[in-house]
């Protein structure tokens, strides 16, 4: 293998090799000749190892003051900053996307530790009256246990990130497993965790396939939060999986995010916005602008804006500052974005730009396709409904506001939408009519920050959120405490009538 590097398991304090004896390459999407690193192919028994350290070093994590708990987070969050740089290029090279949204995902991770890191002197409870005399009431947060992380390629370090941190700062231990496209991200925060000194065991990474790996992960009866981020269809075997235990159980999934452009709109705002939410990260957020609808009156003039920006993006590999649209993640996801492609023809709609994939010199070695952009999409296409998860924009119209809002949740996902008018009148009606986790008024649909609530509504999640004081109950119960000192034993709801 030359000079590339060979990355092991991070168990208990140690890098070790899996037991299986095997690895598998991590290769670059925009170049598939380079190798970014090789990686442990792990089996049960890792998984195994990771799990008794992990609970193991939960006996005596949980009793570290969490205000010591959270000094540690601001070191990893420093050490974070100070490798921004080598840690985003490093993300590009195994992810693809370009280097100022890498950049930003580094910095979504400093962010979230920093975050966390303060609320180690927080974690507030409540403090009640009693209804009984001399008696003190109040609620306390206690962590769970061993939390089990299973995180997608698209945030490689952001997402590990938001679980990690609020899972350790309530008195949690982890194991992680990253996506097998992007591992490195996850082996630089392990790496940072160990430089600053985390105890063994604390937290754990365990590279290789979801089938091994992530279903061990997900039955261990000592695992007592299970994480996911991905898709709708493994999430529900995700879910079905933690039942039997009642294991507390985070689920972020699938997304049909909508743009309503109404027709008072700033309209060179509305495209520059539907630009970055279809075409940022490729495509390939959950919460990327998969649908825009726009009012009539405006449509034809905003289609030819928008085609005429799209064309001018320019396509390739992320480390050149001048690229705004990297490739997609492996070659499963480009076949599945240009046969969505095909679909979106056959089924009737008008391919206005973009629709296929890029070849010639270097594309040659990747996995790049155009933005691609369709309109006279109606609500029973296929490409209206289901989630592509690349640079795929489909465009409708509408007659009415009412109308807009009815198509804007005609989906089986609610997490992210977003409006563009002058009217505060209709961004406030939109604002609650439509049935998302997430809402932007004249902002494209990407662009969550760390101290709000993350998550969506129906199928793209399962009630709970991540980021913010929210994900505080992902990891944590509450214990209410009732201290009676007056010397007598007082009923409840009985002595007082």
């Amino acid at each position: 293998m030359g000079d590339t590097k060979i990355y092991k398991n991070f168990i208990n304090g140690r890098w070790v090799e899996s037991g299986s004896g095997k690895t598998f390459e991590n290769r670059n999407p925009a170049n598939t000749d380079e190798v970014v690193g090789v990686f442990q192919k792990s089996n049960a028994d890792d998984v195994e190892q990771a799990l008794s350290a992990a609970a193991e070093a939960y006996k005596k994590w949980r009793l570290v003051p969490a205000p010591k708990r959270g000094e540690l987070l601001f070191r990893v969050a420093s050490k974070l900053w100070e490798r921004k740089e080598e840690i985003s290029r490093d993300m590009t090279r195994e992810m693809g996307k370009v280097i100022a949204e890498t950049r930003g995902d580094t910095q979504e991770a400093i962010d979230m530790t920093y975050y966390m890191a303060g609320e180690g002197r927080r974690l507030f409870g409540q403090t009640t009256p009693s209804e009984m005399p001399n008696k003190f009431n109040m609620t306390v947060r206690q962590p769970l246990g061993v939390c089990s992380f299973i995180t997608p390629w698209n945030f490689p370090i952001a997402i590990p990130a938001w679980k990690t941190m609020p899972a350790l700062i309530c008195g949690n231990t982890v194991v992680i497993k990253p996506a097998t496209d992007t591992p490195l991200s996850v082996a630089h925060m392990m790496e940072v965790f160990e430089e600053e000194g985390i105890p063994a065991g604390v937290v754990n990474m365990v590279t290789g396939s979801g089938g091994t790996v992530g279903t061990a992960l997900i039955n261990d009866a000592r695992v007592r939060v299970v994480s996911f981020t991905g898709s709708t269809e493994i999430g529900r075997k995700v879910s079905e999986g933690c039942a039997p235990n009642f294991k507390h159980c985070c689920l972020e999934m699938g997304g049909k995010n909508v743009q309503i452009v109404m027709d008072d709109a700033n309209l060179e705002l509305a495209v520059e916005g539907a630009l970055w939410g279809a075409f940022g990260t490729t495509g390939q957020r959950c919460t990327a602008t998969s649908r825009l609808i726009i009012h009539e009156k405006v449509h034809d003039k905003m289609i030819a804006m928008l085609k005429a920006q799209a064309e001018k993006i320019k396509v390739g590999n992320g480390l050149d500052e001048t690229v705004k649209m990297g490739p997609c993640i492996n070659q499963g996801q480009l076949d599945t974005v240009l046969s969505y492609i095909d679909i979106g023809l056959k089924g009737g709609a008008e391919l206005v730009t973009g629709g296929e994939r890029l070849t010639g010199g270097p594309y040659d070695k990747g996995f790049f396709v155009k933005p691609t952009i369709f309109t006279g999409v109606t609500q029973k296409m296929r490409i209206w409904r289901e989630e592509i998860f690349g640079p795929v924009l489909s465009v409708g119209t509408f007659k009415t506001f009412d109308q807009a809002i009815e198509m804007a949740n005609d989906t089986a996902y609610g997490l992210s939408a977003a409006i563009y008018t002058q009217d505060i009148n209709k961004a406030y009606t939109a604002m609650r009519d439509v049935y998302t986790g997430i809402f932007y008024v004249n902002a494209p649909t990407i662009g969550a920050e760390t101290h709000l609530p993350f998550g969506g509504t129906k199928e793209t999640g399962n009630g709970h959120r991540e980021a913010a004081t929210a994900a505080l109950d992902v990891f944590s119960e509450w214990k209410s405490v009732y201290v009676d000192f007056s010397g007598k034993i007082q009923r409840a709801q009985i002595d007082n009538q």
